[in-house]
């Protein structure tokens, strides 16, 4: 005798569920909110946060991302509180160029993408020798002093919180960061560009001293990248 078959809420869901799209929240066929059929467990684009230092935005630029900090902001208004969160981050390629920037969104990754991006286009650049700074620098902003000193190689970076990460992403590998003051992060990074920005090269503190003039740095420059095209092809 044939056992009659019958189909529980279960199957009929899992059976009649579309094969593509996002599950319902409270949905048979999806064991918990956000799950994909196919066994993708990434949840809904609102669903999906970026962790503190960790959030990357999919861009091929050869830029590191870097979340700083991230703040809650409440403004208390008539009817409530209005609260949003602001987002420091810095950017940089490891090759002498970096950005930073600080933005505010009502959610924490929107508050990220949108520093991300505005550190983009706001980039500065310092040359690196041999992996660090060309001399001692102070960088001041507002109540923040940082001081920068070069280091031999193999000392690394001597500094911490917003000092590190704009020393880092802008390539310096042996540095001694000190700083004075407020220790608020934006501060302390925007102290730390400041101080990056007076460097000054050896070319132009030359010139500044009367010792060389513009038009013989050019001809220095000029003969230094005629001799190294003219090793590249005896090499070849």
């Amino acid at each position: 005798m044939e056992e009659n078959k019958v189909n529980t809420p279960v199957e009929n869901a899992t059976e009649e569920a579309p094969k593509s799209g996002y599950e319902p929240h409270g949905s048979v066929a999806a064991p918990r909110p956000g799950d994909r059929k196919d066994g993708s467990h990434r949840g809904r684009p609102s669903e999906r946060r970026g962790g503190r230092g960790g959030f990357r935005t999919g861009n091929d630029d050869g830029l590191t991302e870097r979340v700083v900090a991230i703040n809650r902001v409440s403004k208390t208004v008539q009817g409530g509180k209005h609260v949003r969160f602001s987002a420091l981050a810095v950017v940089g390629d490891g090759k002498g160029k970096y950005g930073f920037a600080m933005t505010k969104s009502g959610e924490v990754p929107d508050a990220i993408k949108k520093s991300l991006a505005a550190a983009r286009k706001h980039m500065y650049s310092i040359q690196l020798i041999k992996g660090t700074i060309a001399h001692d620098v102070e960088g001041v902003f507002g109540a923040t002093k940082v001081v920068l000193k070069p280091a031999p190689a193999g000392t690394g970076i001597v500094a911490g919180g917003a000092v590190r990460a704009v020393v880092e992403l802008a390539g310096i590998k042996n540095v001694v960061a000190k700083v004075y003051g407020s220790r608020t992060p934006i501060n302390v990074i925007r102290a730390t560009s400041a101080g990056l920005q007076s460097l000054k090269s050896y070319e132009r503190v030359m010139v500044l001293r009367g010792k060389k003039t513009a038009e013989e740095i050019k001809a220095k420059r000029d003969a230094e990248r005629a001799a190294r095209k003219a090793a590249t092809k005896g090499d070849k």
